[in-house]
């Protein structure tokens, strides 16, 4: 078949990675105009780690990624005062949990590709047409084209959801937080491999150490210390943060002076998308714009891997007949990411607390993490996934490396 994935982060190139090696024509496009970088630094375990195996990509993931000691809470004189070591992490995943940048995962899956896969930068469908038997599809800036499948891989605010499906309004479920983001050269402190979060009431401040004399910051707050939402710029975004950390202690105003030199600040709705339904005629969503289960869920791109991946082994059990693929690819999925995004819906709170009783709270309960059971009974079950995936068979040799 021939099939336009709008989308290059984690389960576009995922997807066309699987859908390539079944012998189909794919095509790639991303709206910005290279691959994205920046971002945040995520948790990478379970299946999309499972699925990063089979496609040989484990060694440069591990080469890439952070294996983080410990997550650190601190009070406003940067003493400690709750938090947990990694360990409980790395020995329910049997040593398969590592973090990486959500963009060096990209490019790897990217470089996976081999450069074979037609991929157009700077892009995007604008319409979907469809006719018997196939799509037509109208691009920003490169001439149409006919088309079997169009895959929505293209995020939280999906453009192919809006065109196929409807507003994003009718399927967006927030959960009360925005999220920033953003990267500094050469700042001091520097806590290597732990994981340093400070937090006042509906408000959090963590930073992370990274390669090459960067941190990574990451805010978190509540919707209610936004005075409005449209932040379209650099300047808005940095507006905003400054508005709403102006009277955070710890380190926030050294912080926010800092962020006078950055150019590029991500800045987001915590939202999940929800939806019974994932296909429309000849077009299908995947990732994000299908199921996204927030931050809170610390999954989100292996579970975008998955779908990816699913989707694929439902094309090839099905054949030409896509209804039927579309209809194994949700019945297999919809209720295990469901149960993801409910178990998201109910950390939020816990994972940003509202009240100084609840940052207290936390605190204690993170330190009790250090006791094996105690470690089980609170994030064993949230690290197994009740998922078996589908085999595809290894890749093929001449596109294997």
């Amino acid at each position: 078949m021939r099939i336009a994935i709008n989308g290059v982060g984690i389960a576009g190139p995922t997807l066309a990675y699987w859908l390539r090696q079944a012998g189909h024509d794919v095509l790639l496009i991303e709206e910005a105009p290279a691959l994205r970088a920046g971002g945040y630094v995520i948790d990478f375990w379970g299946l999309g780690y499972d699925i990063a195996e089979r496609m040989g990509l484990l060694s440069k993931i591990r080469e890439r990624g952070y294996q983080f000691r410990e997550v650190r809470f601190v009070n406003e004189r940067g003493r400690k005062v709750g938090g947990f070591s990694t360990e409980p992490f790395v020995r329910l995943t049997n040593g398969r949990f590592t973090s990486l940048r959500r963009s060096d995962l990209s490019a790897l899956i990217v470089g996976a590709l081999d450069g074979a896969v037609e991929t157009l930068f700077g892009d995007s469908i604008l319409e979907i047409a469809e006719q018997r038997g196939a799509v037509r599809v109208r691009f920003n800036r490169a001439p149409s084209r006919d088309v079997d499948l169009v895959v929505g891989a293209d995020g939280l605010h999906s453009r192919i959801r809006d065109i196929a499906f409807g507003p994003q309004a009718g399927f967006e479920v927030s959960l009360g937080y925005h999220v920033a983001a953003f990267e500094i050269d050469g700042y001091r402190p520097r806590d290597e491999l732990v994981y340093v979060s400070y937090g006042v009431p509906g408000r959090q401040v963590s930073r992370v150490a990274l390669r090459d004399d960067k941190t990574l910051f990451l805010f978190l707050f509540r919707d209610e210390f936004l005075s409005r939402e449209d932040r379209p710029t650099a300047s808005d975004r940095k507006a905003a943060l400054c508005e709403v950390f102006a009277d955070v202690d710890w380190e926030c105003p050294q912080i926010l002076a800092a962020m006078t030199t950055v150019d590029d600040i991500y800045f987001d709705r915590v939202s999940q998308i929800r939806m019974e339904r994932w296909a429309q005629g000849h077009t299908v969503l995947v990732g994000d714009a299908a199921a996204c289960v927030s931050l809170m869920a610390g999954e989100g791109t292996g579970l975008a891997m998955a779908e990816a991946y699913v989707l694929a082994a439902a094309l090839r059990a099905c054949g030409d007949e896509q209804a039927g693929a579309f209809a194994r690819y949700q019945a297999s999925l919809m209720p295990f990411l469901k149960r993801k995004q409910a178990s998201a819906a109910r950390f939020a709170s816990a994972f940003v607390p509202k009240t100084a009783l609840g940052i207290r709270y936390r605190n204690v309960v993170t330190s009790l993490l250090r006791v094996p059971a105690l470690a089980n009974f609170f994030i064993g079950r949230d690290l197994r996934d009740d998922f078996a995936l589908p085999d595809l068979g290894p890749p093929s040799a001449q596109h294997h490396r």
